[in-house]
């Protein structure tokens, strides 16, 4: 008894004395030499609020606060440094690394990319220390108007200090990707179930699969599978940032649901209906936030069985007075081409077509989402009457579609000489020809 007492308080006092030692060593001279080192290294400045060395429940040191750059472009509420016990009179130290709350802003890359190549080629010799492990919990990306998901990282590698495999995953669970070495590159499998695209569109996805390779400064898509919507979008694409960034790829969409997305387009006028079309797009500029300024694309679209809401174009082709919007549309197919340079987008050969009506036309969205266009109406009941030309205008939230001037004009001069029908019929005839030679006049 008295010898397992006298036990008990030896373990005590030798951990009561592993608790207090690490208060008498000095820990702010070291972190202000890391300071400073970190700093000439990275060419930024680097503070550090905070650090302990503890000794259980194993040997490490513990820094809090860490910051980098002017403006804090990165910084981190702490960040771990864990000794494997094995290593530790080895010439090698074997580490692992754990990294609490990131916070990275998109200006830390101009931090990153002017960071020196050649400090890694220094030594010659054996690395001094192997870092077998590096996890990062809740890591924000800080990038201005796009809300990104917070993300935990798992990276594993090899004793050369060369990633062996990386884990990462959203902390919803929604999205996972693991990324493992492959032919000089990484080869990076990304895949998704009910998670919402944070960049454009808030788009929710049912199941997501990609095939990425990364490799210098190109990153190759070959395999883009998402389900959303009832539907299926397929493709590649390709992105490179040599020299300028440019990106290329060709996308198809196979039976997509369309009325909940273009809802989140417009709330007053917008499609239901299948969507099926396929297209590519391009692009390039000096920096990746320019991509979306000079994009070029073309995509053949088709949506069969379906409503358009908040216009009824049989009613505005009867009427031939101004109306706004208002009603639905029913059409057996709506089809076209959606071309977009920039952000103005046109649609292009416009069809529609079912059993009370035909259209067709081209409608613009200029980069202040206004419009600005002409759809010609032609009924089929009763005596067919002149394509009515409606003239398409106001902005992508609230739309206004009424008669052109000139179709309204010719309406009313030729109920006026041959009275109503077959003058009418005639006058708006003649009030479309005239738009149409307008039209030729009239540049992009």
């Amino acid at each position: 008894m008295k010898k397992t007492k006298k036990y008990l308080i030896g373990f005590i006092a030798v951990i009561s004395i592993l608790i207090v030692i690490p208060f008498f060593i000095p820990v702010r001279t070291y972190l202000d030499k890391a300071q400073q080192i970190a700093s000439e290294k990275i060419g930024a400045p680097v503070t550090i609020a905070s650090g302990r060395l503890l000794l259980i429940p194993t040997p490490r040191i513990i820094t809090k606060e860490i910051s980098v750059g002017e403006h804090q472009e990165l910084k981190l509420d702490e960040i771990a440094i864990i000794p494997s016990m094995s290593s530790l009179l080895s010439e090698t130290k074997v580490i692992e690394i754990k990294i609490t709350n990131p916070v990275i802003k998109k200006s830390a890359l101009d931090i990153i990319s002017a960071i020196p190549e050649d400090h890694a080629k220094a030594n010659a010799g054996p690395d001094p220390v192997n870092i077998s492990r590096v996890t990062i919990s809740a890591l924000q990306l800080d990038w201005p108007g796009i809300k990104l998901p917070v993300l935990n990282i798992d990276a594993r590698l090899t004793s050369a200090n060369k990633l062996e495999s990386l884990n990462l995953e959203t902390i919803d669970g929604a999205l996972k990707a693991d990324v493992t070495p492959k032919d000089g590159g990484h080869l990076i499998l990304v895949n998704a179930e009910k998670w919402t695209l944070t960049a454009g569109l808030p788009l929710l996805i049912t199941q997501a699969s990609l095939e990425m390779y990364l490799k210098g400064s190109q990153l190759d898509i070959p395999k883009i599978d998402l389900g959303l919507y009832n539907g299926k979008l397929s493709g590649n694409a390709k992105l490179s940032w040599a020299k300028d960034w440019r990106t290329s790829g060709k996308l198809q969409v196979n039976n997509l649901s369309v009325k909940e997305p273009s809802s989140l387009i417009s709330k007053s006028v917008n499609l239901s209906g299948s969507l099926s079309g396929d297209g590519g797009f391009s692009s390039a500029a000096k920096d990746a936030s320019g991509l979306q300024n000079n994009l070029n694309a073309n995509f053949k679209f088709n949506v069969k069985d379906g409503v358009l809401h908040g216009l009824d174009l049989v009613k505005l082709a009867s009427l031939i007075t101004k109306q706004s919007s208002g009603g639905e549309t029913q059409f057996d197919e709506l089809s076209g081409v959606l071309n977009a340079k920039g952000k103005q987008y046109v649609l292009r050969d416009i069809k529609m077509r079912s059993g009370l009506l035909a259209a067709s036309g081209e409608v613009k969205v200029k980069p202040d989402k206004a419009l600005d266009g002409v759809v010609e109406v032609e009924l089929k009941k009763g005596v067919s009457l002149a394509a009515i030309p409606l003239q398409v205008s106001g902005t992508v939230d609230k739309p206004a579609v009424f008669p052109t001037k000139a179709a309204m004009a010719g309406a009313v001069a030729g109920t006026a000489i041959l009275g109503p029908g077959v003058g009418t019929s005639l006058g708006i005839k003649a009030g479309g020809a005239v738009d149409k030679i307008k039209g030729l006049f009239q540049s992009e």
